[in-house]
């Protein structure tokens, strides 16, 4: 049941909508809690198609709101999910340096995720690398023990539960086509009709930036979707890999290169690429939405970006079109690893944010119009992020909207 009114609405039931309403509900007992979101279930988009990596930090620079909240976040994850079952599989992470252009690019890892505090990190020798993951060849390595996998899916689900049985309500299939000020209150419209609340958060990935401009917020940043595709290793060839194993990443780029990465479903899957996608809900080839098009195609970042990537883009388009590019890829860090080892995998769309200038916005991002809260940008590692991230947004929000801060 859809209700009329309500003191907090959560637009968005991904893990991150899911687990602010899951925060706002356990501060605020006796408001009335509200969640809404467009398809049919929770954690439909984003938070159902991740590759289910529990980050530890190691990436973000210093000080920026992804390495605090990720830090943080990661350990709030480790016990939810132990408090309520939910299996957390430390597999532990390898970054690997194939060549010596690539140490220096290690050492700056190896200086964020200390500074970060990242738990257990620790350098590794060729020799040592091969030790832990024997198919892996390289110069030297960064080894995360205390990396892991866990099933986001599951994590929704459960906060899902945790926000009902607190008394708020969870309303699918209502999608918000506008917003609208009112007198004490804000309007959200729905094709079901309307819902008004005295204070509203959006935590809705990629349809965020729609959604804020509707509020009356800045259009800058920009959406632009990505896909991203996977490939999967045969069952009887995961033993390749023990672990999850990455390059060195493009250190200005927000994407981490293609990787190995055991999935909680069993799987060892091998991507992503990251095309610009033609749909923000691209999970199949072929799935197009003109809006979305002509969003990305109208926002002159697109076409800064564009100008400064192509060569990037056209190499990720190759490995699209040609499964032994994309293995190839994986082949300089696990050198046994053929075209024949690999079956088509599943794919996701990463709802990145880009600057009227074209950056690719590399930090989480938050901006508020009247009586909202908006949650602009909030990729990976959001989903790690995502308890740290709701305790930072309704910390913004009693602020805001004059709410009590809790005991």
């Amino acid at each position: 049941m859809l209700p009329e009114r309500c003191d907090l609405l959560v637009v968005g039931a991904g893990i991150l909508g899911l687990a602010v309403a899951r925060e706002l509900a356990a501060r605020y007992p006796t408001r009335k809690v509200a969640v809404i979101d467009a398809a049919d279930r929770v954690g439909a988009h984003q938070t159902g198609h991740n590759s289910g990596v529990l980050h530890r930090g190691i990436y973000y620079l210093p000080g920026s709101l992804k390495a605090q909240l990720c830090v943080e976040g990661a350990g709030r994850m480790e016990e939810y999910c132990e408090r309520h079952g939910i299996a957390v599989d430390h597999c532990g992470k390898l970054i690997v340096a194939v060549t010596r252009a690539e140490l220096a690019g290690l050492d700056e890892l190896e200086r964020r995720g200390g500074a970060n505090g990242v738990p257990g990190l620790r350098r590794l020798t060729g020799d040592e690398l091969v030790e832990l993951e024997p198919a892996v060849r390289g110069l030297a390595a960064l080894h995360s023990p205390r990396t892991a996998i866990v099933d986001y899916r599951a994590v929704a689900e459960r906060l899902a539960a945790d926000v009902v049985e607190a008394g708020g309500s969870i309303s699918l299939r209502c999608a918000a086509t506008g917003v609208r000020p009112g007198r004490g209150h804000l309007r959200v419209i729905l094709r079901q009709g309307e819902i008004r609340s005295a204070a509203t958060l959006f935590c809705a990935g990629a349809w965020a930036d729609r959604l804020a401009v509707a509020a009356g917020g800045a259009a800058d940043p920009r959406i632009v979707p990505f896909r991203g595709g996977y490939l999967r290793l045969r069952p009887e060839r995961r033993d390749l890999v023990r672990s999850l194993i990455y390059p060195v990443p493009d250190p200005d780029l927000p994407f981490l290169g293609v990787h190995l990465t055991r999935h909680p479903s069993g799987d060892v899957l091998l991507g992503p690429t990251a095309l610009l996608a033609p749909a923000r809900d691209a999970y199949r080839l072929g799935a197009a939405r003109a809006g979305d098009v002509a969003s990305t195609l109208a926002w002159p970042g697109s076409w800064r970006m564009a100008r400064r990537w192509w060569r990037t883009g056209l190499g990720e388009l190759r490995m699209a079109a040609s499964r032994r590019a994309f293995v190839a890829a994986a082949a300089r860090y696990v050198p046994a690893l053929t075209v024949d080892d690999v079956l088509p995998g599943p794919a996701g769309v990463r709802a990145q944010a880009v600057g009227r200038d074209g950056t690719l916005v590399d930090d989480f991002v938050f901006s508020h119009t009247e009586r909202a809260l908006h949650v602009r940008n909030a990729p990976s590692p959001g989903a790690t992020s995502s308890l740290a991230i709701a305790r930072h947004v309704a910390d913004m929000a009693a602020r805001r909207f004059d709410l009590p801060q809790p005991d």
